[in-house]
């Protein structure tokens, strides 16, 4: 039996009418960006500078032959702020950020499990 897992998120009706416009535009074109790169490109990784995990998950990907759009966001020292709004949209709370025909599969070692269980050469091609 699966359990299916839904994360929180404020309510519409209890954030203050005068404050919803600001609550639904805050960094959207970060998001539309991704989810522009998401509907265009099967493999999308969504990283940043200094990172070594970003950079692990974008060579473990290419060593698998696979074709995929890399977007970077800030670093360690900048676009935090913007980051944040990436990570209230996916609930994914660290970078890298893997996504396969759409769908968030995780960070690097999570790329890799995929990879070694053959999940991920099946997700590509479909």
């Amino acid at each position: 039996m699966t359990q299916s897992t839904q994360r929180p998120i404020l309510d519409v009706e209890h954030i203050h009418p005068a404050i919803r416009a600001t609550v639904a535009q805050e960094r959207q074109a970060l998001v539309q960006e991704v989810q522009a790169a998401l509907a265009a490109t099967p493999v999308v990784v969504v990283g940043m500078r200094h990172n070594p995990f970003c950079k692990k998950a974008c060579k473990t990907v290419a060593a698998q032959g696979v074709g995929y759009k890399y977007l970077e966001y800030g670093s360690y020292f900048s676009g935090w702020r913007s980051r944040n709004a990436l990570k209230m949209w996916s609930g994914w709370p660290t970078f890298p950020m893997v996504f396969v025909h759409g769908m968030l599969i995780g960070g690097a070692t999570d790329l890799e499990r995929l990879i070694a269980s053959g999940e991920f050469k099946q997700m590509v091609s479909r």
